[in-house]
């Protein structure tokens, strides 16, 4: 004997109350506004907000100045290659202007020249050693630290503009880790980040992580300037 669907069951049932009969929330509707950004919960007592951007309007692809840095450190770390000869020919191919270049060459270069000091403080942001670490995620956590706590460049633009290259040059999985690691940077100025993995009053170890430069090549010029007043 076949059974007959009742009054108020089936489809429509299941329509009303949601899938596998569970009620649909009361707020699964209005997660967007009308120009599709979408809310988030807020702190407890506080109030939803939406985020600034609206899906379309949020930046999906690297610009070329980050890339040509990117690249450029990479190939210095990938290839032991010579940044003042990768540069140029990068920038070249990538048709910068004048401004991109210098962008492109303060990146590139600061971060290279500032790498012990970065890789300190990204040590303290994250859960792994830094070897654990993908080589070509460690340089974009790297030139993001620099555009943070080395270059005029504000938190929000720099946090955006390296989470879209390493989109745009690694892959979209790696993202959400960059971004997470870039804003525990971006909490504290350089001055705190000195302080904490660099004390004035420590050691040579201390002043090799501030000056970027191996522990024996501090201990050499402090050698030798001893040797030069004595």
């Amino acid at each position: 004997m076949s059974r007959e669907r009742q009054p108020g069951q089936g489809r429509g049932e299941r329509g009303a109350r949601g899938e596998r009969g569970r009620a649909p929330r009361p707020d699964a509707q209005d997660r967007r506004d009308a120009q599709g950004r979408t809310r988030n919960r807020g702190r407890s007592g506080a109030g939803r907000k939406y985020s600034a951007q609206a899906p379309s309007q949020r930046s999906r692809t690297a610009d070329p100045a980050r890339r040509v840095a990117f690249g450029v450190v990479r190939s210095v770390h990938a290839e032991d290659a010579y940044a003042n000869l990768v540069l140029p020919a990068r920038i070249r191919q990538a048709r910068l202007d004048r401004r991109d270049a210098g962008f492109a060459t303060e990146l590139a270069y600061g971060t290279l020249r500032g790498l012990g000091l970065y890789d300190a403080i990204l040590t303290r942001c994250v859960d792994r050693p830094l070897e654990k670490i993908d080589p070509p995620v460690l340089d974009a956590l790297r030139l993001g630290a620099h555009q943070l706590l080395g270059m005029r460049v504000p938190a929000h633009a720099a946090l955006d503009a390296t989470v879209s290259l390493v989109r745009a040059e690694i892959g979209a999985g790696a993202s959400g880790f960059v971004n997470a690691v870039l804003r525990r940077v971006a909490e504290r100025p350089l001055e705190e980040w000195l302080a904490d993995v660099a004390p004035a009053d420590g050691g040579d170890a201390a002043l090799a992580v501030r000056a970027s430069h191996p522990v024996w090549i501090v201990r050499a010029l402090r050698q030798a300037c001893l040797l030069y007043t004595s």
